[in-house]
């Protein structure tokens, strides 16, 4: 069942619901930056708005590292190779859990946590609950099990804000051209990976922003940041500018104009469209 906040008001939400992440983190050890993830189904739009939040943060002063899961490591590119080329074969689900939860940890001790430590805002494409979502329900492991083993890879560390973009598996289906290895996993999968994440944030409450993914880009794109400008005491962009600004972001990101933040160095740039795409 679709959680009743998913169409509710970003604006909305309380104070102190917003900043629930940000104590839930930090009880995981002391940051000064900010951590804001996007996830959600195969072909929902996450890198598309992952592009827009970074540029318009950027442009208002902010320093802000964009990364992604799996691949923004040297390991992490083995390993996102490895879990998506259908050259792999059939790879076990417990195996696959495991190598996306080394991508993890890598990637929280390479790329996550030292830029938190400075002070910056850390935007990912994907994190914790896609391992959840695809390894756990998607691939019918016990979804506890997953998620303790995404806790212990990640020393239990929590965004500030899971920004969910729902997508139904058939609508994602038709976005989507060449397919890699997980996308190709069947209807009934991603049926179960849908359910899941909308499940993760129905029990994730304030933390969460669920946005329906068949709005357009720069809808969902004003509702992201005015949810975000709660976490930056609100110098993100008052709500009635933020869907014109937006506007003008979507149209730098479409020409490649998205300055990319700091990324790791280590990640080669994509040529194949499966690896420059969402997985």
């Amino acid at each position: 069942m679709i959680p009743s906040h998913e169409h509710a008001d970003p604006g909305a939400a309380s104070r102190s619901d917003a900043d629930s992440g940000q104590e839930a983190r930090r009880g995981a050890g002391s940051f000064r930056g900010l951590f804001i993830v996007f996830e959600g189904g195969d072909g929902a739009g996450k890198t598309t708005q992952v592009d827009l939040l970074c540029t318009a943060l950027q442009q208002r002063g902010h320093d802000v590292l964009t990364t992604r899961e799996p691949g923004d490591t040297w390991l992490g590119g083995q390993i996102r190779h490895l879990v998506l080329s259908p050259d792999s074969g059939g790879i076990s689900p417990k195996a696959e859990a495991l190598l996306y939860n080394a991508d993890k940890a890598q990637h929280l001790a390479e790329v996550v946590r030292p830029a938190l430590d400075q002070g910056r805002i850390v935007v990912s494409d994907r994190y914790v609950d896609s391992t959840i979502a695809y390894q756990g329900a998607g691939r019918a492991l016990s979804v506890d099990e997953v998620a303790r083993l995404a806790g212990w890879a990640t020393d239990d560390l929590v965004p500030d804000l899971t920004v969910l973009l729902d997508v139904d598996p058939a609508t994602a289906a038709e976005r989507m051209d060449g397919r890699d290895r997980m996308e190709s996993a069947g209807d009934e999968f991603h049926r179960r990976v849908r359910d899941n994440f909308l499940e993760l944030a129905r029990r994730g409450g304030g933390r969460y922003l669920v946005v329906p993914a068949q709005l357009t880009a720069e809808q969902i794109a004003a509702q992201v940041l005015q949810r975000v400008a709660l976490l930056t005491a609100g110098d993100v962009g008052a709500p009635c500018e933020v869907e014109a600004h937006c506007a003008v972001d979507h149209d730098a990101a479409s020409h490649g104009a998205v300055d990319r933040g700091g990324v790791s160095p280590l990640r080669p740039a994509a040529t194949d469209p499966r690896e420059a795409g969402e997985s």
